[in-house]
């Protein structure tokens, strides 16, 4: 198979595997899906929606997360990693969208990436999931994965984002990113799999031997 055919060969599979794919963080609107997935940095899904579950509870909007402050937002979040940064990253952020945006989370991938701890991979998620706006945002599941089924040489997060994208149609985007996550959770995660072991890889790749070394986001 040349790269194409794998690109179509691999979307087949993801949409029998994982029809209409669920976002895994819970959220309510643009600013709880915004900072759960800042909390998710470092931390498993399962993690922020126990933490999230608590603090949405208290806040909801830009404006009630500056009312708790971030010794309290601290004390929520504590169990996850990088807690203190991300707790100053939330506050500073919430102020942001109430002074400057009169509390409205901005739906423009620019905008957002300039709010503090906001990456490029937090906004391409928030402007997909929420804004359904075409992105597709590359995690360490799909860095690798791209690498062990051919579709990017993994040189860089950002290389591995063009290539998907010029791979796969922009109206895909978002159910692939999740896709293709819950693949790698399940089946083709860094150690349960070498390139040479998961369906995936054997079908695209039926006469690989070699364990194949990926490199990291």
């Amino acid at each position: 198979m040349n790269k194409k055919e794998r690109a179509l060969f691999i979307e087949a599979k993801l949409n029998e595997l994982f029809p209409r794919p669920k976002a895994p963080l819970n959220h309510t609107n643009a600013f709880t899906l915004l900072i759960a997935v800042l909390l998710s940095a470092q931390t498993t899904d399962k993690r922020v929606n126990v933490v999230t579950k608590e603090l949405f509870k208290k806040a909801q909007s830009a404006k009630d997360m500056l009312k708790l402050g971030e010794q309290n937002v601290y004390q929520f979040i504590k169990t996850c990693g990088l807690a203190p940064k991300k707790a100053k990253a939330i506050i500073e952020t919430s102020k942001i969208i109430e002074e400057k945006y009169s509390g409205e989370v901005p739906n423009e991938l620019a905008l957002l990436e300039e709010l503090p701890g906001v990456g490029h991979k937090t906004a391409s998620v928030v402007v997909s999931e929420f804004f359904n706006k075409p992105a597709f945002p590359v995690d360490t599941h799909i860095h690798r994965l791209a690498q062990r089924w051919g579709l990017s040489n993994g040189k860089s997060v950002k290389q591995t984002e063009e290539d998907l994208k010029s791979l796969f149609d922009e109206s895909k985007w978002r159910d692939l990113h999740l896709q293709i996550i819950f693949y790698g959770r399940t089946f083709c995660s860094a150690r349960g799999c070498d390139g040479t072991t998961c369906f995936m890889c054997k079908s695209l790749y039926p006469n690989r031997k070699r364990r194949i070394k990926t490199l990291k986001a």
